[in-house]
């Protein structure tokens, strides 16, 4: 494969291991809204106040329309890395020898610190080999889930109505 059939981040997630880049948040919600929809859950409003069934609707919506093709695809929001990279000309910031101390990445090694080993493994062999490996990483199934499952579910709690 070429650099562009990879869904990357250019600041050093692997786009094809997360939920919103693999696709799964898309069908998930679609598949939510299927099943609302056809068991009609409008009556919810009139149970839980605090609840619009309308707007829960509309997030059920774009979330099934909405994927991240990654911003090595030239998708996904702007960002510091992206322009950074492109300034340097480098088409990852895993390529950087600046990678563990720069300021453009430090949310990304405290909240996926694996993105060190990555770093790590491009320096070894390659963005390309890298990249090829995090592919078939993906396709047995790894994904970012466990690792951010832990730091940000939460459990919410229904008022009682």
């Amino acid at each position: 494969m070429t650099l562009d059939q990879y869904k990357y981040g250019v600041c050093g997630v692997y786009c094809g291991q997360c939920p919103n880049g693999n696709g799964r948040v898309r069908y998930a919600a679609g598949e939510l809204k299927r099943l609302v929809d056809t068991t009609r859950y409008g009556w919810v409003e009139e149970v839980v106040k605090s609840f619009s069934f309308n707007e829960f609707r509309k997030g059920l919506e774009w979330f099934s329309q909405a994927q991240c093709r990654g911003c090595g695809s030239g998708d996904g929001k702007p960002c510091q890395n992206r322009e950074c990279a492109e300034e340097k000309g480098l088409q990852s910031c895993l390529e950087c020898s600046d990678y563990l101390t720069c300021s453009h990445t430090e949310y990304m090694r405290d909240t996926y610190p694996f993105v060190m080993d990555h770093f790590q493994r491009v320096k070894e062999v390659g963005l390309l080999k890298h990249l090829e490996e995090e592919e078939q990483r993906a396709r047995a199934g790894v994904d970012l889930m466990g690792h951010l499952e832990r730091r940000y579910c939460k459990t919410v709690e229904l008022e009682d109505e």
